[in-house]
């Protein structure tokens, strides 16, 4: 199968630009292709995981991903699904962000002898001089065209400043410059972002008068996108230090039974062939295309050997109600308040919950126990004898940590 048709049967493509033209481009492996990521933090997340996936994947086929960090954009905050305006960050703590994003997508993609390169749009938007943007660039940009784009839309309402009304036009000047340094003939990215990205094709049309194309790809699990990556102890991270290989793999044990299929064709790259015999499983057979699933991921992620740690101790908590391998939390003197420590601080030192209010929420709920124990009372509170063996906390059926001293 041509690459290109393979990604469409992974239910990868959203909308193109220039199919043919596109398709011609990604099966000979001359695609030269770009997917931007903010630096709003010291690491990737799930939320990434697709893009780089799907980097790797055209590489394999002889394409050459560019990863562009968004050092300069993220001086500016891209509105696109968000209701507020973004916290304003030092150059010094988006410089450390970018220094971490590099490390991690090494493991996805090959940088050696000119295979990948990776970039920072603040090498060129931080040197623009504001009225050769507006003469160069602004000139190409219809108000009332980019006023009618969905990623407006929503802070249109609630207010959208001019500093996040120019990303547009700062995104679409990423791909013009990226076109004109690297030969950059395309660009990806979810399908969110497909107002963005037609500000780039046109912009190098009108410019430069030649073709440039846009691919996005799907939003995984589109009816839950917005939520990707989010657990209700917080976002899932790639960095281990964040989320342990466990968590991480746990967090893909667990997606709903209608998507797991669904994630596996688009984010593993197990044969379509293999996969599709899996389309008619049922009950138990979802459970185990679940553990392919997190294991393929984390192994991705973290290494074989790390995969096959979180599986083992997960396999062996369900059965036996205790692992090896199961993350953990050691508490401190200064943890134990007048000698006790409550349930609610317990759950959020165990990041079993994120707040205080979420673990109110567990314990009212009735999903909370300890060492098998049913914990319904908010006020509950225990000394150190409680841990003196090491005590299992659980939150919910499959949420477990075990607490040391």
């Amino acid at each position: 199968m041509a690459v290109y048709d393979e990604l469409v049967a992974r239910g990868l493509i959203a909308q193109v630009t220039d199919e043919e033209e596109i398709k011609e481009l990604v099966n000979t492996g001359k695609a030269v292709f770009y997917i931007g990521f903010d630096p709003t933090a010291d690491s990737l997340h799930v939320g990434h995981f697709m893009a780089l996936c799907l980097m790797k994947r055209l590489q394999m086929a002889g394409n050459k991903p560019i990863a562009l960090i968004g050092g300069g954009t993220a001086m500016i905050g891209d509105p696109s699904g968000r209701s507020d305006m973004r916290q304003m960050m030092t150059k010094e703590t988006i410089q450390h962000n970018c220094d971490c994003f590099k490390e991690q997508m090494s493991k996805f993609i090959d940088f050696s002898e000119g295979k990948a390169i990776m970039v920072n749009n603040a090498d060129w938007l931080m040197d623009l001089n504001y009225i050769d943007v507006l003469r160069e660039v602004g000139a190409h940009f219809s108000v009332n065209r980019m006023l009618t784009a969905e990623c407006y839309k929503q802070r249109m309402e609630k207010g959208l400043s001019f500093l996040e009304f120019n990303y547009m036009i700062m995104q679409s000047y990423d791909f013009y410059a990226l076109f004109q340094k690297y030969g950059c003939n395309m660009q990806f990215g979810g399908d969110d972002q497909w107002s963005n990205m037609l500000g780039g094709t046109e912009l190098i049309r009108r410019k430069l008068g030649k073709d440039a194309y846009a691919m996005t790809i799907n939003l995984l699990l589109n009816s839950e996108g917005k939520k990707m990556g989010k657990t209700q102890s917080g976002a899932v991270w790639l960095d281990p230090k964040k989320t342990s290989p466990f968590d991480f793999y746990q967090y893909w044990r667990n997606v709903a039974d209608d998507d797991v299929l669904k994630c596996v064709r688009m984010l593993t790259f197990l044969p379509l062939e293999e996969i599709d015999t899996m389309d008619q499983w049922e009950g138990a057979q979802l459970n185990a295309a679940k553990e392919i699933l997190a294991f393929e991921l984390t192994k991705m992620v973290h290494g074989e050997e790390e995969a096959q740690k979180a599986q083992d101790a997960a396999k062996a908590l369900f059965s036996s109600g205790n692992a090896e391998n199961m993350p953990s939390v050691t508490l401190s003197d200064s943890d134990f308040a007048d000698g006790s420590i409550d349930i609610l601080s317990l759950l959020v030192k165990s990041s079993l919950a994120s707040s205080r209010s979420d673990a109110r929420r567990a314990v009212e709920q009735g999903g909370v126990s300890l060492d098998g124990e049913k914990v319904s009372d908010i006020k509950a509170a225990y000394g150190t004898d409680a841990f003196s063996n090491g005590a299992v906390l659980k939150k919910g059926k499959k949420n477990f940590r075990k607490i040391l001293l």
